[in-house]
């Protein structure tokens, strides 16, 4: 080992603790935490906007109602288990927990979350259908 590589590793070795008395016991002196924004906080909202589309006719229709209520089209039967948005302090999203069953069982029954800024992370597959989380709010 070259005199430099072993000069590098003592300075990167952690330092020995010094010999002598043991700190006193009590509770870890820490620096106060600086006010700041949230990291990610996700605030629960009681309503649930979702739009699904007919792809056969082209027709778009705006689904609301509340977390937990059972919302209907056509074969499908929609619940938001839970609708979840970004605090004011970061950018702007919403999220949505739903289980959507068909009754015609052309498709298995979907549940995951749901996203408002990235609807291609978790589609519900179907061959006539589409839902998409439009937003989280009051119920109506």
């Amino acid at each position: 080992m070259n005199p430099a590589t072993a000069l590098l590793l003592v300075a990167l070795a952690p330092a020995a603790p010094a010999p002598g008395p043991a700190a006193p016991a009590g509770p870890p002196t820490a620096t106060p935490a600086l006010p700041g924004p949230a990291v990610d906080a996700w605030l629960p909202r009681p309503g649930v906007q979702l739009t699904v589309l007919d792809k056969v006719s082209a027709r778009s229709t705006l689904l609301s109602g509340k977390v937990g209520q059972e919302l209907r089209f056509g074969p499908l039967t929609v619940v938001a288990q839970a609708c979840v948005v970004r605090g004011p302090d970061v950018p702007a999203d919403a999220a949505a927990f739903l289980n959507v069953t068909d009754a015609q069982q052309v498709t298995p029954p979907f549940h995951a979350w749901m996203l408002l800024s990235e609807p291609a992370q978790s589609i519900y597959q179907h061959p006539v259908y589409d839902i998409r989380l439009t937003g989280c709010g009051a119920a109506p």
